[in-house]
């Protein structure tokens, strides 16, 4: 058995886009944060529930942020570190899932609150509840477009004999970190919406009943999100085969019948890299050195490492 060369070289799969991200996710941070100052600080002076209500729920949705901007921070200072075997291309994944949790729990809160609501029904102040919930709309709106123009690109490519590192442009928006921050905006826009729509229907047809039904409808699609995004970060942390792409290197390896795959794994470790182990059993006259020159075509592939015998 004939083992690729082992090389020292670094490890740095973050995203093209990763400071820019960073950037952007920071001014959202800045801009949630002086809301939620704002609707405390008015609710405290006016005396209105409503607005710290709105508050403190903004609150969770600044410390949800923050925890992005943190791990963009995190990966970036810690890209060199020789501690993380394979980078820190996947803190933007634990960020993403610890902040689907936080998505979660705002869900149940919103649709246990709305449900109590249903049955107990509270008075509501329409006007100043609907003022809020457009200045919120608008808000989330800005960080929504600020957000949206984040792309992520792998990094520039290394190469090395049997153990290359090939980094191509892949994919836009497969940074978890990025998305999960996307989607709290996009929850709180939500809430928003449904809030003004159950609001003027209240105020003008007297339909008091739609506010907790809409919080009940904007809880289910919350957490249906939130879920997704947990799935999507959890097969990242977890290593889960990217199926798509093994079976791209099968077909470029095995295309020529002169070399079998006996083990194959393929993983995500950045926002658009992949590692792959490939051991291959082979004809003589092929090389480790020609199945790396095969699996050229497959730019996902960031990390590669090829376990070569002779059949």
């Amino acid at each position: 058995m004939v083992l690729s060369q082992k090389h020292t070289h670094e490890h740095v799969f973050l995203s093209q886009s990763h400071d820019e991200n960073a950037r952007r996710t920071l001014w959202v941070v800045v801009l949630t944060f002086v809301m939620m100052v704002g609707e405390i600080a008015a609710g405290y002076v006016t005396g209105s529930m409503a607005l710290l209500a709105e508050g403190f729920h903004m609150a969770t949705h600044a410390g949800a942020l923050g925890i992005t901007a943190a791990a963009y921070s995190f990966a970036r200072r810690n890209a060199n570190n020789g501690r993380f075997s394979f980078g820190t291309g996947k803190v933007g994944d634990l960020a993403g899932f610890a902040s689907a949790l936080i998505l979660m729990l705002v869900a149940l809160g919103i649709g246990l609150e709305s449900l109590l609501r249903l049955f107990q029904p509270t008075p509501v102040a329409f006007g100043e509840a609907t003022l809020i919930a457009v200045v919120g709309l608008l808000v989330n709106v800005v960080s929504a477009l600020m957000l949206s123009g984040g792309q992520a690109h792998s990094h520039h490519p290394h190469d090395h004999a049997g153990h290359s590192h090939d980094a191509h442009v892949h994919s836009h928006g497969g940074d978890n970190n990025l998305r999960s921050a996307y989607i709290h905006v996009l929850a709180d826009a939500l809430t928003s919406v449904l809030a003004i729509a159950a609001l003027l229907a209240g105020r003008y047809l007297g339909w008091v009943w739609l506010d907790p039904v809409m919080g009940v409808v904007g809880a289910v699609v919350i957490a249906n999100w939130s879920i997704g995004l947990i799935r999507q970060s959890a097969n990242v942390l977890l290593d889960v085969t990217d199926e798509q792409v093994a079976q791209e290197i099968r077909e470029v390896v095995e295309a020529g019948g002169d070399v079998q795959i006996t083990d194959l794994h393929v993983w995500k470790v950045g926002p658009d890299a992949r590692a792959a182990t490939v051991s291959v059993l082979a004809n003589v006259e092929v090389t480790a050195e020609t199945i790396r020159q095969r699996l050229d075509v497959v730019h996902e592939v960031s990390h590669l490492t090829i376990e070569y015998r002779a059949a």
